[in-house]
């Protein structure tokens, strides 16, 4: 509705959940000037980081997927996921992608997870960058417990395999750190769950582990740091 009825220049996604700090507009709109940039992300933060020993660890692991992974990405223009949370688009652009991004099948259902990521990748396909801007800082609350945790790193991954597979024809356009960084992103957590699932199950019948499997889980997580 907003899209549509507003007469702005620039839309502006915000979780209900999330506190932004007073000057992530204005900074995320500097970074909007150049019109071939059609989003910018800003860099998230864990809200409630001194709950538990988990929002800490995730707190870490939104710096890290921010200001390393993003952060790269954004080297080249290309971010692959400008996080709903915090991310600001172009209207004109939206406008022209509204009818895709509105009529999404998933295994010929329509989807309703993932949803910034997949418009980001219309708006990489449609010839805009994407950006990310590490001063513009969003405090979003994040899963304090196990249970809705895991249920949100399901319903992430099942939107990182989707989209990927959206964005095969898109690689070949931008620089090749993008194809190995989307690569490590899918094919990595995949071959790291094999060697851990390798691991227990040589643990459970013969109460040993090699240390070939040792090695390997080692060193997928080595790589995709």
């Amino acid at each position: 509705a907003a899209i549509r009825r507003s007469s702005g220049d620039f839309v502006l996604s915000v979780d209900s959940d999330t506190t932004l700090a007073s000057d992530v507009i204005t900074k995320l709109a500097v970074k909007m000037r150049d019109p071939m940039v059609g989003a910018a992300m800003g860099q998230l933060t864990a809200y409630n980081r001194s709950d538990t020993w988990l929002t800490r660890l995730i707190d870490m692991e939104y710096w890290l997927a921010c200001n390393e992974e993003r952060a790269a990405q954004g080297r080249f223009g290309a971010v692959m996921c400008c996080c709903g949370p915090c991310a600001m688009n172009r209207r004109s652009c939206l406008l022209s992608l509204l009818d895709q991004y509105e009529t999404q099948l998933f295994r010929g259902k329509p989807s309703d997870f993932g949803e910034d990521r997949h418009l980001t990748i219309l708006m990489l396909k449609a010839g805009f960058r994407t950006e990310y801007v590490p001063g513009a800082v969003a405090a979003t609350v994040v899963p304090d417990k196990m249970g809705p945790y895991l249920r949100q790193q399901l319903r992430w991954a099942r939107s990182t395999f989707r989209d990927t597979m959206l964005a095969r024809g898109l690689l070949r356009g931008l620089d090749r750190y993008l194809t190995l960084d989307v690569m490590g992103e899918n094919l990595g957590p995949l071959l790291l769950g094999i060697a851990v699932v390798t691991a227990l199950g040589e643990l459970l019948f013969s109460h040993t582990v090699n240390w070939w499997t040792v090695l390997a889980i080692v060193t997928m997580t080595i790589i995709r740091s």
